[in-house]
């Protein structure tokens, strides 16, 4: 691939909003970087997707961002961390360009959680594609081998959230009853990962229906925290970045509807412009 080599932004991908507040992490800790987001929005939501399907429009969208100028680019999406970044990784950057890097929302989070919980047994509230890869209790497993993870999938929380409904009686009832099948499983969690980039915005309804002791965890601080010990360790990938503190958005569907919800995720009005992730970019 004859991507620009200049020094560039960073990329950050999701399968339509969730990613806003792992973007909005990042900002807070690092605001002297340039950003590019893109959602593919209109293929959303990758969660019911197939495991091939998922790393196909993830390969689209992390190979866009490389031609718009992107070093390094964060998948800010635990459905395509889960189903595509392994394989990314593997298959396509040593192929397209050794020098670049994608890195995902999972091994941030599985980094912490052993810091975190007290008895070891931890909850996951994610999508069912997440759920069903099992990818949060491998990479877990891997550092923290005695946590026991319990998944619980949670369909219509991402819509709730993306049709402003967050703040809604039904999204009482949604949460409650996802939380409460949680703690069925497994009644001794202590410490409860949203394994899905949306979830904080439901997060008041949430701590509502979380007994007293238990932590949440978001992921939005802790995938920064990782992101800037990365640039730390990797001063050959941070002296490939651009400094101007700016940040472009891209949509896959409609800039007006993505503008529209966007705020609900960022608090404030920004630009959006829409991209074709579709066509595979020649060699």
């Amino acid at each position: 691939m004859n991507y620009p080599q200049a020094n560039g932004p960073i990329g950050v991908f999701d399968s339509g909003y969730g990613g806003l507040t792992i973007l909005h992490g990042i900002r807070q800790l690092l605001p002297e970087y340039d950003y590019i987001y893109v959602g593919d929005n209109a293929r959303a939501p990758y969660g019911p997707r197939s495991f091939d399907v998922v790393y196909e429009f993830t390969r689209q969208a992390v190979s866009k961002l490389f031609d718009m100028g992107c070093r390094l680019v964060i998948i800010g999406c635990n459905t395509a961390s889960a189903k595509a970044l392994r394989s990314i990784q593997q298959n396509d950057l040593p192929q397209w360009d050794p020098t670049r890097r994608v890195l995902g929302v999972i091994r941030p989070t599985a980094e912490i959680i052993g810091k975190l919980t007290r008895n070891g047994h931890v909850g996951l509230l994610a999508t069912e594609g997440t759920v069903k890869s099992q990818s949060y209790n491998l990479e877990i497993a891997k550092l923290w081998p005695n946590i026991k993870v319990t998944g619980q999938a949670c369909p219509f929380w991402v819509p709730l959230i993306e049709y402003n409904e967050a703040d809604s009686p039904g999204a009482d009832y949604f949460v409650k009853k996802r939380m409460d099948q949680l703690m069925l499983k497994d009644p001794d969690i202590d410490t409860i990962i949203l394994g899905c980039t949306h979830y904080p915005i439901l997060m008041p309804k949430i701590l509502k229906y979380t007994k007293p002791g238990v932590t949440i965890v978001p992921q939005g601080e802790y995938v920064a925290n990782s992101l800037k010990d990365y640039l730390r360790r990797h001063p050959e990938m941070d002296t490939t970045l651009t400094r101007g503190a700016t940040c472009r958005y891209y949509t896959t569907e409609s800039p007006e509807r993505f503008k529209e919800t966007a705020s609900i995720f960022l608090h404030e009005n920004v630009d959006v412009e829409h991209v074709d992730l579709g066509q595979e970019r020649a060699s």
